[in-house]
């Protein structure tokens, strides 16, 4: 490049800063034509070629001294004059790492010069030596603005993006941190970058837990990052306290509106309360003896619940009440089957049962029974219960017209009773002759058979007698 080129180039690499101006160069010759391509002769040693003397130092124009953060905005002024053709980048110690194997391997992509190049490559040392080194270092170092959690620097850097930047200063980023601008943006003189951790926090909302990130530094950035309404609510850490990189446990309790019917009164309040209970006594609402809440007094209030406060007053009551004896059945073999004798009657006993007799808000409740004692235990009831055969004949009594007998007196019905409730069964007994006769309970509720084998006894003893209308068919 020309050395106007190249000025201008450093100029532009000093990040966008007015550079003082230099004295107009003269113009160049314009180039001549390239002949046409004709193939190379046979390869002839040339001459030695004399070199100039290189100048020396005393003869190159004094530049004052400028503070290095200056050094890229001044342009270069060199004494020797060099021919449009590109150099190649000088490079520069000191820097290392993945950015410098970066800025390497673009190095080595350099313009490579047309033939006429190695004509003045003894020059273009010459002048290189002495100032390519600088222009380069002029070129590359950018001055940029590093800002991490709130905390700034300046430093100078060799770094083409962002990326290079954190990599040559150590900082490693993650997913919850946030990096300005992205980290593949190139750097440019003046930039600056600003790098914000992400911290978690252990956030308890309104009695709901959950992991969440932030990038602030304190709690009060912390709630209005995450949108946490904070106004009136309570927090287990003051606004201005310090969220380390490690995080923090932070409980709040936004404020909201319960309204408590109580009394036959209506009290809507504003309340950050962890509990029914607490949000009570801020309402000026006391809960005496039996007293409770429509909702259990420990839970969370919610935003727009309404709770009803349930007055509550209790007394006893003490009931006398009967236990009902058992019956207990032991089988005879001395009593036909079907005959059953009460050997012990039973007797109730008696307990004592106290109930609790609640009324809510005025209403009475149902009983609850709270306490029993056994006054009297009961006696138990005795029943022998007869196994013995019955015997199915009555000597005198065979082979008599028993089924026109009672055809006659209740057709042929075991269960008959007459009109008046007197009589009953096949053959119409009372209740004391057929019991008389070794039946028990009523003659009705006996088996045919029984009721037969009665009959033909009550026969034996009185013969036709007992049925003065129908005794006649016994015979017939």
């Amino acid at each position: 490049m020309s050395n106007a080129q190249g000025s201008h180039r450093a100029g532009r690499g000093g990040g966008g800063r007015r550079a003082r101006t230099a004295e107009p160069y003269e113009l160049h010759e314009p180039y001549e034509a390239h002949e046409s391509y004709v193939p190379y002769m046979p390869y002839v040693p040339h001459e030695p070629v004399p070199h100039e003397p290189v100048p020396h130092e005393p003869d190159l124009p004094h530049e004052p001294d400028v503070p290095f953060s200056e050094q890229a905005t001044l342009p270069v002024t060199l004494s020797a004059t060099l021919p449009d053709t590109l150099l190649p980048h000088q490079s520069t110690p000191g820097v290392g790492g993945r950015a410098e194997a970066r800025r390497a391997a673009r190095r080595r992509k350099a313009v490579q010069g047309p033939e006429g190049l190695r004509r003045l490559v003894p020059q273009a040392l010459v002048v290189a030596f002495l100032a390519g080194g600088t222009s380069a270092f002029i070129v590359q170092d950018k001055a940029v603005r590093l800002t991490v959690d709130g905390v700034p620097r300046t430093m100078h850097t060799f770094a083409d993006d962002v990326d290079e930047l954190l990599e040559d200063q150590g900082l490693e980023v993650g997913r919850h941190d946030i990096v300005a601008p992205a980290p593949d943006t190139e750097l440019a003189h003046g930039d600056e970058v600003v790098v914000r951790y992400g911290r978690p926090v252990s956030l308890t909302l309104d009695g709901q837990r959950r992991r969440v990130w932030t990038t602030a530094r304190t709690v009060d950035g912390a709630l209005r990052q995450l949108g946490v309404r904070a106004e009136g609510a309570y927090l287990s850490a003051s606004r201005s306290s310090r969220i380390s990189r490690h995080g923090l446990a932070l409980d709040v309790r936004t404020e909201r509106t319960v309204t408590f019917m109580a009394d036959g009164r209506e009290r809507t309040i504003r309340t950050n309360a962890a509990t029914v209970a607490e949000a009570l006594g801020q309402a000026g609402i006391t809960l005496r003896g039996q007293d409770t809440t429509s909702v259990p007094p420990g839970s969370f209030p919610r935003d727009g619940q309404t709770v009803t406060v349930m007055r509550i007053t209790g007394t006893k009551e003490v009931r006398e009440e009967p236990i009902r004896f058992a019956v207990r059945r032991t089988e005879d073999a001395s009593l036909f089957t079907g005959t059953e004798v009460v050997a012990r009657a039973g007797v109730h006993g008696s307990r004592r049962v106290t109930y609790a007799l609640r009324t809510v808000n005025g209403v009475r409740q149902k009983l609850r029974k709270i306490a029993e004692e056994v006054v009297r235990k009961p006696v138990t009831q005795i029943v022998r219960v007869g196994t013995k055969a019955r015997p199915t004949s009555v000597q005198g009594a065979d082979g008599l017209n028993w089924s026109g007998l009672a055809r006659c007196e209740s057709g042929d019905r075991p269960g008959a009773v007459d009109p008046s409730g007197t009589y009953g069964g096949l053959y119409q007994f009372d209740t004391r002759t057929w019991q008389a006769l070794g039946g028990s309970g009523r003659p009705q509720d006996a088996s045919a058979s029984e009721q037969t084998y009665r009959a033909k006894k009550l026969y034996v003893q009185r013969g036709a007698s007992p049925w003065p209308h129908c005794g006649r068919l016994l015979h017939g």
